[in-house]
Formats: C-alpha cells, structure tokens, sequence
C-alpha cells in the first residue's frame, strides 16, 4: 500500500476514492474517522488519506487525482446576455437551460 494524498474532508476523500475505483484503482479511505480527535492532535495529521492497494497502479491513480482535482469549467452565454460558468445547466437571471 502506498499513500496517494490527503483530503481535505471525508466526503471529498470518498468521492474521490470511489471515481478511483471506477477507473479500476484499487483504493482505500485511511483516517476515516480520526477527525474525531482533532483538537487533541494536530489538525493536519487528522485528514483522511488516499491510499492505493496496488503500487503498480500508484502512477495511474496519481494522473486520474489530478483530473479530478482540475476538472474544466464550462462556461456558456444564456440567451438572455448572462454569462455562466461552472457546472450550471440552468441559467441563474431567466432559468433557460443551458443549450445543447
């Protein structure tokens, strides 16, 4: 086993761990309920963390990390003038739906 990174909570730590395994990572949440203790240890040792089972995989799991982590933003102009950006589909001034 072999520490991919820390993340700032567990549900990001999940979610991340889980898109892992989609690409077929074997990956583990480690530190899972250690926030409990935050307080009496120092913050940062209370993270959960990413660990990758298969060390032969460490490099891969590495590369699919870093696209989740910097994922494009769209960015579309509704018919109305406003600009979106983001991960919205429905436009926030007049509620159009993105265009196809």
């Amino acid at each position: 086993m072999r520490r991919l990174a820390q993340a700032p909570n567990l549900a990001i730590a999940t979610l991340w761990v889980h898109a892992l395994r989609e690409d077929g990572v074997a990956a583990t949440v480690q530190r899972e309920y250690l926030g409990a203790a935050a307080g009496q240890l120092p913050p940062d040792q209370c993270l959960p963390e990413i660990w990758i089972d298969d060390e032969s995989q460490f490099e891969l799991a590495q590369r699919l990390l870093h696209a989740l982590q910097h994922r494009p933003q769209r960015s579309w102009q509704c018919v109305c003038g406003e600009q979106i950006k983001g991960g919205f589909e429905q436009c926030w001034q007049c509620g159009e739906m993105m265009p196809p």
